[in-house]
């Protein structure tokens, strides 16, 4: 039942073909060396793109791969089967990632019908640009193959693409989900059998892409358990899922609802497939649900005006990515601003970001309405110059995280007042060090004062620091990144305390005017602080608002033997 192909090695692309059932094959192309996915920058263990073949009476290609492997994935493809012999070819969502090949398939197999949402055949055809046979589908429909193989479609729209479907087949019980339930992680392990190695990639990947759509993905969930039994889950990344379906479809849920539970909503506009706004939106998305706020998010381009109407005025934030100033779609995207800007009120706070394509709608006029009607701004407006890479992704990911921060204002004001003042005086007793936090990751690099942190262990040697779910640095502090922990001098800790304790803009750099030194594991050291260690992470564990990191340490160093650590004193437990 199992066979694997012959691995060829051209810069880490790999491909491996393996039987999920009598009549399931499934293609992984392996990209090992992978080392970000835009707002997921420092990926740790590569990825996978997966592609699946259904042969009933009749042949159906779930998704294809990245144009990367374009030459491997093709020659594998027809070596398993005559592409005049393939009759459907399902589209999961049409990111690039999974419709890289969409084309070329269709120059081998032009006899080939494509089976999609219908926001999903509309971006098609501007991808495709030639006729081609389709069937748009909607939840609930079918297709059948023949053979037992009837295959039902599940919407899934967000999860993380506007045009997302799941196609379930009775037969085999196997549920394609595409990015759902995926994560980055690439071995060659087909399956999810050893749970604790990937479970951080599991979460990494949900917070960054599912979170910002929890509600979208109990829609999804529900309609999920209305199919029958699920044995595999065969996901668009990472390990398919059939050791731990119940398990990880489990925590999707508790996430989920956890993140869903909200007080607070912000409605996140973009306008898909245009320029960069699907990935910054999500990147701003992240950054808002970090600080437990909810998030709503709507493709200006496909969302009825009714349904933008009363997003728009239920939302306390407004975040838009800039629609097209012309060309098709624009006059649409036009008219959705101005129902948009209709429905706001002085309770809300708002954001613009441009889509990077060079034929953005200018962010003034819309910043300045804004403003007029008395709506607060949240973050500057961004404007992009040129392909953003991770430093954009991180400005965003901020952006998102002082919207959140602002829209949750009073409800952290309403906390610091409910602990018991004794209880509040007696946990402000709990003294600790001062300390700088200091991550490079890529591009990256971020900072953080902390005084919550203790040593661990002894064998490894090991530490924990608490970090709050709303802190930049939290990116970089994933299982397997590295940083600095900078250790403050009791008589030397003042300039540096107040530059780290300072709020910074989005995207700002946390080390202008500080003296650095780069560590071997290139994050940067303080040079005015007393001592540093060299860390990496090794688990995290989620608490109700912070992540308790713990970490083992490479190396260290002391300045002065002689001089003594700064202590930091509370006098009240219930914030910093």
């Amino acid at each position: 039942m199992v066979a694997l192909t012959d691995r060829v090695k051209p810069g880490r692309l790999t491909v491996e073909v393996r039987d999920i059932t009598a009549d399931t094959t499934t293609i992984r192309s392996l990209d090992w060396d992978r080392d970000r996915f835009d707002i997921e920058f420092g990926l740790q263990n590569g990825t996978t793109y997966n592609s699946f073949i259904i042969r009933g009476e009749k042949t159906a290609l779930v998704d294809t791969s990245h144009a990367k492997f374009r030459d491997l994935y093709l020659d594998t493809l027809k070596g398993l089967i005559d592409p005049a012999d393939i009759d459907y070819l399902i589209i999961s969502h049409t990111e690039p990632d999974h419709s890289g090949l969409v084309r070329d398939l269709l120059e081998l197999a032009p006899q080939v019908t494509v089976v999609g949402a219908k926001i999903a055949i509309q971006f098609l055809e501007n991808l495709v640009h030639a006729p081609f046979d389709r069937i748009q589908v909607k939840n609930g429909d079918t297709l059948d193959l023949g053979n037992g193989h009837e295959l039902e479609f599940v919407s899934a729209p967000n999860l993380h693409w506007p045009d997302t479907i799941f196609t379930y087949d009775r037969k085999t019980q196997t549920l394609f989900t595409c990015d759902a339930f995926g994560m980055h992680y690439c071995s060659d392990l087909t399956y999810d059998e050893n749970l604790s190695e990937i479970e951080a990639d599991f979460r990494f990947y949900y917070d960054c892409l599912m979170a910002p759509n929890a509600r979208s993905v109990l829609g999804a969930i529900k309609r999920m358990n209305k199919l029958g039994p699920v044995a595999t889950i065969a996901t668009g990344h990472g390990p398919l899922l059939r050791h731990n379906v119940q398990e990880l479809t489990g925590r999707y849920q508790k996430w989920s609802q956890e993140q869903s539970k909200a007080e607070t909503t912000a409605a996140v506009f973009y306008y898909s497939d245009f320029g960069y706004s699907d990935r910054l939106s999500q990147a701003i998305a992240h950054g808002i649900t970090k600080t437990g706020v909810a998030v709503e998010m709507m493709d200006i381009r496909s969302a009825d005006p009714q349904e933008i109407r009363e997003l728009a005025s239920m939302a306390t934030g407004l975040v838009i990515g800039m629609p097209p100033v012309s060309g098709e779609g624009a006059e649409q995207a036009e008219e959705a601003i101005g129902t948009i800007l209709a429905s706001t009120n002085k309770k809300q706070a708002f954001g613009l970001f441009e889509s990077g394509s060079g034929n953005d709608l200018s962010v003034y006029p819309l910043e300045v309405k804004f403003k007029g009607a008395g709506v607060k701004q949240a973050f500057p407006s961004i404007r992009i110059a040129e392909s953003p890479g991770e430093n954009t992704y991180k400005l965003c990911d901020e952006a998102g995280t002082d919207m959140g921060q602002w829209l949750g204002r009073d409800k952290a004001i309403k906390q610091m007042k409910a602990l018991d003042s004794d209880l509040d005086r007696a946990l402000g007793r709990i003294s600790g060090g001062l300390y700088i936090i200091t991550a490079t990751k890529g591009d990256v690099s971020s900072a953080m004062l902390a005084s919550w942190v203790s040593q661990a262990s002894f064998e490894p040697l090991g530490l924990t620091i608490a970090v709050a779910k709303d802190r930049a640095i939290e990116a970089l502090m994933q299982v397997g990144d590295t940083f600095v922990l900078n250790v403050l001098e009791e008589n030397n800790y003042q300039a540096l305390m107040k530059h780290f304790l300072k709020r910074f803009p989005p995207g700002a750099d946390r080390f202008e005017g500080v003296k650095t030194q780069t560590a071997k594991n290139a994050s940067p050291i303080l040079t005015d602080a007393l001592a540093y260690m060299e860390c990496e992470v090794a688990s995290r564990m989620e608490l109700s608002d912070h992540w308790l990191v713990y970490a083992t340490v490479q190396s260290g160093r002391v300045s002065d033997p002689d001089a003594l650590p700064a202590v930091h004193h509370r006098k009240v437990g219930n914030h910093y």
